[in-house]
């Protein structure tokens, strides 16, 4: 079996792995991707709804309030030098009756967070934005800072630039076993030209995988094991005109944000994610085919803000699984970053807004790399 020697090995190329190398790559690191699909961003990173959040949600202090806001700056700006489409096309969340003290305490929760943009507006004003919108809406929370873009050009953009400062991305390269060693990290890896891997340090960026990958690690021991958890979340497209400039956005759910309908840069209308949580020790490949039988709740939860939907115009679409660290029924849990062991950076747990929050991610693992 072939032994290689390398500086930095980063395991995982969906959008925070192809983020940190290329951070790694242009302050002078030797770098290498392992990944163990054909292409790049093949599973969480790519199937979501290509939103940029504005970070209105989390709880102040946490990994995701930060990482959130600091990465949707980052994010805007990084897209406008790299002529990578966008549309800062804003949002509104909006609210019955029976949920404007929830939207009063989101927008308090965001200010503590530093989220710029944001205005509370009654029901006739959020009419007045978007005139389809259900009459019995009381109250909106309207975000100029939202947004959707070219996630894939995105991802390319990135590669390139990590090719181009000397980072190199192994396809159909799994990690297999691993071990940490006195100076470093020896890793070894499956596909078509088996090999080992001596790294200085390493960054476990493997989003389904992260939590497997680290099991098998000999010598890494986590304070606190995390236990993975996937939550599956289905799209449905809309023929049709859709009459919505903005992102409409019902009252957050503890699994996910709702229902939410967003328009393409193509101009195709889209709702979902809906939430389906896959049994206890589910594990990839997961099966990413949308059920159609899904839509009746689709047209429930979707009229309760569009009461114009009409019959017939959802088409299942795709979907998307999401890893957590919790299960059903808890609060929402944080981003987990962090080195039990100098040469070892585990990232667990990066889902939504982990699209928003790449590039502040890729700074926040920066700083910990020697």
């Amino acid at each position: 079996m072939e032994q290689f020697d390398i500086d930095l090995v980063v395991i995982g190329a969906g959008v925070i792995g192809l983020a940190v190398a290329r951070a790694a790559a242009m302050s002078g690191r030797e770098v290498i991707v392992l990944e163990a699909e054909a292409q790049i961003a093949s599973h969480t990173s790519s199937r979501n709804s290509e939103v940029i959040h504005a970070g209105i949600y989390y709880p102040p202090g946490s990994m995701k309030a930060y990482h959130c806001v600091r990465g949707r700056r980052l994010l805007y700006a990084y897209l406008d030098s790299h002529s990578v489409r966008y549309n800062r096309c804003e949002k509104l969340i909006v609210a019955h009756r029976d949920e404007v003290d929830g939207i009063n305490a989101i927008l308090d929760r965001a200010a503590d967070c530093d989220v710029e943009g944001l205005q509370l507006v009654d029901g006739a004003e959020a009419r007045r934005i978007e005139p389809e919108l259900h009459p019995g809406i009381e109250a909106a929370l309207h975000s100029s800072q939202s947004g959707i873009f070219d996630s894939h050009a995105y991802f390319i953009a990135l590669q390139g630039e990590l090719e181009d400062h000397g980072g190199m991305i192994a396809f159909e390269t799994p990690v297999l076993t691993g071990r940490i060693v006195k100076d470093g990290v020896e890793l070894t890896v499956g596909g078509a030209a088996p090999a080992r891997i001596k790294a200085r340090q390493a960054i476990n960026a493997a989003g389904h995988n992260a939590v497997a990958v680290a099991s098998e690690i000999e010598g890494l021991t986590l304070a606190r094991p995390p236990k993975p958890r996937f939550v599956k979340g289905s799209y449905f497209s809309i023929s049709g005109r859709t009459p919505f400039r903005k992102l409409i956005y019902p009252m957050p759910g503890s699994a996910s944000l709702g229902l939410h309908l967003t328009i393409d840069l193509a101009g195709r209308g889209k709702v979902g994610p809906d939430v389906e949580w896959l049994d206890e020790g589910a594990a990839p490949p997961f099966d990413y085919q949308v059920d159609s039988r899904r839509a009746a709740a689709f047209y429930q939860s979707v009229r309760r803000y569009w009461p114009g939907l009409p019959d017939g115009a959802l088409s299942p679409d795709y979907a998307g699984v999401r890893p957590k660290l919790v299960g059903p029924g808890e609060p929402s849990g944080d981003f987990r970053i962090e080195a039990t062991n100098p040469n070892f950076i585990n990232l667990f747990g990066i889902e939504s807004p982990g699209l928003t929050s790449s590039l502040s991610i890729s700074e926040h693992v920066m700083t910990m790399l020697d």
